[in-house]
């Protein structure tokens, strides 16, 4: 080996900066706090950018799942929603809840369960035998899963005679599908009450009983008509609607937003940025195109877009071309979601990649 190219390999070793693969930090399960097992899953490692706080992904109920970016912006948000929940259920710090869907803890963040105090745990198993095995022996205050699996679960109970070894004074906290209302007689049994949680894996839990659970969440005319209403949350469209009805949801008679009478807007909203305070359009439109990658939603800037304004001003439009006058949303507080979302994004463009391995020349 020539004495340039050894001193050259000597100096990498002793005084390199960029990372090896076994220096590069990581991200674990664990770190996260989904570290229980699904068995509708493979664990894989990737690279996740530095200004993502973590990679999740939807359900996938109707399609395949969606990779989910979200970022560190989104995070206080997620933290104040955990201790509205919390605190609406009475459940203090310290309080076990036994997570019977690992991902389930992503919309929350594993930083929201810290600062609530909550201590969570999962199934040994993905299965009914698991949870009744996790439920009698560690006695958690919450159990958070979805209604129809908690409801097979507790009639196994039942059946199996373990009714007087399960939790006492439990919460049963549903997500992830529309609630089962089998579920409601046979938790009566058990003295256990049951909460309705509605929300994504893109923008956190947005309704607790029917009752919204930020500021920034409307409802506005669904193209399904009435008596439907499409949910929008800080100026984007979930592309869910709900029946919105006086008589209450069936956990809360004053929340009015019937969240098991769910069905999917059609045709969707998109989104058309008219105001924005920025100074520069720029970062609007690499903000739409952020949306669009790890958020799944159709943002779209209007080619007259007021930049400098006191607010954002967001229209929703039917896409396909439906013919519907368009819905304003004002910021700031009706568009808080969207303004993160651009808070993000001008984080990330002040913040150059340090890879020096990776460099764009114009």
């Amino acid at each position: 080996m020539p004495d340039d190219l050894a001193a050259l390999e000597d100096a990498l070793t002793l005084f390199g900066s960029a990372p090896t693969l076994a220096e590069m930090p990581r991200r674990s399960l664990a770190q996260k706090g989904i570290d229980g097992p699904t068995a509708a899953h493979v664990i894989e490692e990737v690279h996740t950018p530095f200004n993502l706080a973590y990679l999740t992904f939807t359900t996938g109920s109707s399609a395949f799942q969606t990779p989910v970016g979200v970022t560190h912006a989104e995070l206080p948000n997620r933290t104040a929603v955990a201790r509205e929940i919390f605190g609406r259920l009475q459940v203090g710090q310290g309080a076990r809840m036994l997570v019977t869907y690992p991902p389930l803890v992503n919309v929350f963040s594993k930083l929201a369960l810290d600062v609530c105090g909550i201590d969570w745990i999962h199934l040994h198993r993905s299965s009914r035998d698991a949870l009744l095995v996790a439920a009698c022996r560690t006695q958690p205050r919450v159990i958070l899963g979805e209604s129809s699996f908690l409801r097979a679960s507790l009639e196994q109970a039942l059946e199996l005679g373990l009714k007087r070894e399960m939790p006492k004074d439990c919460v049963l906290l549903c997500a992830g599908t529309p609630l089962d209302a089998e579920l409601l007689p046979v938790a009566e049994a058990f003295g256990y009450s049951v909460h309705d949680l509605y929300g994504c894996q893109e923008f956190g839990w947005l309704t607790l009983d029917g009752l919204p659970l930020r500021e920034d969440i409307a409802l506005v005319a669904s193209p399904l008509g009435d008596p439907w209403r499409e949910l929008v949350v800080g100026g984007l469209p979930m592309g869910d609607s709900f029946v919105v009805s006086e008589a209450g949801h069936v956990c809360d008679r004053v929340g009015q937003i019937i969240t098991y009478r769910r069905a999917r807007t059609y045709p969707e909203y998109e989104v058309i940025v008219t105001h924005t305070p920025m100074s520069a359009a720029e970062t609007i439109e690499k903000t739409a195109r952020t949306i669009l990658r790890i958020k799944s939603r159709v943002v779209k800037v209007s080619p007259d877009l007021v930049t400098g304004a006191a607010a954002t001003r967001l229209e929703l439009v039917p896409a396909l071309g439906a013919a519907a006058a368009p819905i304003v949303i004002e910021g700031p507080t009706a568009t808080a979601l969207f303004d993160t979302m651009v808070m993000a994004q001008r984080e990330m463009s002040r913040t150059a990649k340090t890879d020096p391995a990776w460099i764009k020349r114009r």
